[in-house]
């Protein structure tokens, strides 16, 4: 049995496949103890067999958002102790003049210098100095560190300094994350940030990871969703935690990605609303990743997809602020309390403004397994709408509004702002609350068709099942484009290569189910920052015009420059195979009607179909207002909408008005 699990801050989600039968399971997340749900899950559905799991964690995205890692200690050249506080002049809030930055996670008591250094050329210029080396371990072992990220200038060009460190520290049961095996890269402040988050995390990820293996029967396997869209084992992960930050949102990236094309749509925005928060990412034929990414202030350099988040999610609390106004979020009710309707809340939530609106069905709810209680809404409703000066219905509708508006923002900076028109792309929309917000901000955005899969509040969990092995490679090279030719790239290439063969092997690929790209890290001469462009023939020309579609303008006077080389190394899995249904008539089976409700739309109460969306078939159409009951989801088809069902099972919205 092949099974998917995603934790989320409100539930844990299952996916599972045995032969051609799916399954999905959904339970409420255990935030104190995250493995705890994750084990209950896994043992719900799959009892006692055999099992190949694929799981996305938010253990190491929390532990450091929370700041709860691992106490950590820093080792590096003589002089560079600071860097890690120095960093760059760049400020978040530019005109904010009470910035002040995020203290840093290693403390100036836990950063230790060692004299010793190597050259850009990878040259020893003054050996790695011995004896105070082993002086500054005996310090770290008084501090109680329980781990130590290990950053030595050009340690890239060669690493003999930190491996003689690793070796120092062998004995003293303290975890060690060096710089040259997380990031191969220059840029000392971005690398030592990069190891130290590195460093920060592996104890607390090793802690969860093996009382998850502890746990499972004999023989089950566990892999662990990354960033960058693919999957490692839970050993790698391990030992490279940081690469599992963002993990759950990469996984429906990559499910939005496979289903997208099996429907034939190859450009989308993927729309993912939880409990907590909204992702957002744009597929243009393939995902968009990215080196610069940052979490809680710290600079992230190993490539991860380009996912946008707010915190805009069913759970997120509505409130009034000092000026009177309405926000909403990033504060969430997350599963423990949750939304007044989950029975122990007292703060209002979007999830509560959908069902008050009539929106959310609530003997519907989790298939009929969670009950809402409607009945607790209306004196929270009304004490709140005194309070702004409008009445429930309009507290509630504005509720949603301003959350659209947040969500709506977040779909901007992936497309407009990066050059794409969001009016080219369908909306795929999924999570647990996508499917009622979808059409609203497809509206707002000019979107003409809103895709949503079947399943869609376990969608992360049925990306992760459908996900690569992914290995990602870097190493700095720093060539124009008159000192390199191809064959010297393809020597550098050369060294990258082997160790991808040889990692993937590992996890039990054969040669030939192994994909090797490569990519270039390219910039124009006196620039800072670089493009990553695939490694082609003409790969001069495809850097041109990616700088001219991110930034408007290209100069083919300007000399070229070779930052960074990359590679990804690809295992290629068996994959699950969806079936298409065959095309029925247009209406609906009168089996697939549940009744009818009076839902508000723009003030107004309308009535509104109650369909029940797995008994609708291929070819079948639904006029709006129509609301569309599933187990993991409910969709709401708006009076500005239509819909239909495609081969796929999928629902298509398309806007009307």
């Amino acid at each position: 049995m092949i099974i998917g699990v995603d934790t989320g801050g409100t539930f844990t989600d299952f996916v599972f496949k045995k032969e051609d039968q799916w399954g999905v399971y959904k339970l409420l997340s255990t935030p104190d103890n995250p493995a705890r749900a994750v084990l209950t899950g896994l043992d719900h559905v799959g009892g006692k067999e055999k099992q190949q799991i694929i799981h996305g964690s938010t253990v190491a995205t929390n532990a450091i958002l929370e700041r709860k890692g691992a106490r950590t200690a820093l080792i590096t050249n003589k002089g560079f102790e600071d860097v890690i506080e120095i960093g760059r002049q760049n400020r978040s809030r530019l005109y904010d003049l009470a910035y002040r930055r995020e203290p840093q996670i290693v403390p100036p008591d836990l950063r230790f210098g060692v004299k010793g250094r190597v050259l850009s050329t990878g040259e020893e210029h003054a050996p790695l100095d011995a004896e105070e080396a082993r002086k500054v371990i005996k310090q770290i072992e008084r501090s109680r560190a329980q781990s130590v990220a290990v950053c030595f200038i050009f340690s890239f060009a060669n690493p003999s300094h930190e491996e003689k460190i690793k070796e120092l520290l062998g004995n003293t049961g303290i975890a060690v994350s060096l710089s040259h095996e997380i990031l191969a890269e220059f840029r000392e402040f971005e690398r030592t940030s990069t190891t130290v988050l590195n460093a920060y995390v592996v104890p607390k990820m090793h802690n969860y990871l093996g009382k998850l293996m502890a746990e499972m029967a004999e023989g089950n396997s566990l892999s662990i969703m990354q960033s960058n869209g693919g999957s490692i084992s839970a050993e790698t992960a391990m030992q490279e935690s940081v690469r599992t930050i963002l993990s759950g949102p990469a996984g429906g990236v990559v499910g939005g990605l496979e289903i997208g094309k099996i429907a034939g749509h190859t450009h989308l925005i993927t729309f993912d609303m939880g409990g907590t928060s909204t992702d957002v990412s744009l597929i243009d034929g393939s995902f968009s990743l990215t080196v610069e990414s940052r979490i809680s202030g710290y600079p992230l350099k190993v490539p991860m997809i380009d996912i946008h988040t707010v915190g805009a999610g069913g759970g997120s609390i509505a409130a009034v602020d000092v000026g009177g106004s309405l926000k909403v979020g990033p504060e969430s009710s997350g599963a423990d309390p949750g939304p007044i309707c989950y029975g122990k809340g007292e703060q209002i939530t979007v999830t509560d403004a959908n069902l008050y609106l009539g929106r959310l069905i609530p003997e519907h709810f989790l298939g009929g397994t969670m009950k809402l209680q409607r009945n607790r809404l209306d004196s929270f409703f009304q004490q709140m709408a005194q309070k702004i000066g409008l009445s429930p219905m309009e507290l509630a509708e504005g509720i949603l509004s301003v959350a659209n508006t947040a969500m709506e923002k977040a779909i901007r900076v992936i497309s407009v702002e990066k050059g794409y028109d969001p009016r080219e792309f369908v909306l795929f929309s999924f999570g647990g609350a996508g499917g009622m917000h979808g059409a609203f901000l497809a509206r707002l955005l000019n979107i003409p068709k809103v895709l949503v899969p079947q399943n869609p509040g376990i969608l992360s969990a049925i990306g992760m099942i459908m996900a690569d092995v992914i290995k990602d490679y870097s190493f700095t090279v720093m060539r124009n484009q008159l000192n390199c030719t191809a064959d010297q790239l393809s020597d550098f290439f050369e060294d990258l290569e082997k160790r991808g063969l040889k990692d993937l092997s590992k996890e039990g690929f054969a040669k030939k189910n192994i994909r090797l790209e490569r990519y270039l890290d390219m910039r124009y001469e006196g620039q800072s920052y670089e493009i990553i462009v695939p490694l082609e023939a003409n790969y001069i020309d495809g850097f041109h015009t990616l700088h001219e579609k991110t930034y408007g303008y290209r100069n083919e006077d300007k000399m070229v420059e070779i930052v960074n080389i990359r590679l990804r190394a690809r295992g290629i899995p068996a994959k699950p195979r969806f079936q298409q249904a065959k095309k029925v008539k247009r209406q609906p089976s009168r089996k697939a009607y549940l009744g009818e409700r009076e839902v508000v739309f723009d003030q107004k109460k309308r009535k509104t179909q109650i369909i029940a969306r797995d008994r609708l078939l291929n070819g079948n159409r639904i006029p709006g207002p129509a609301i569309l009951v599933e187990y993991s989801s409910t969709i709401v088809i708006p009076p500005f909408a239509d819909a239909h069902v495609d081969e796929y099972g999928n629902v298509i919205m398309e806007i009307v008005d």
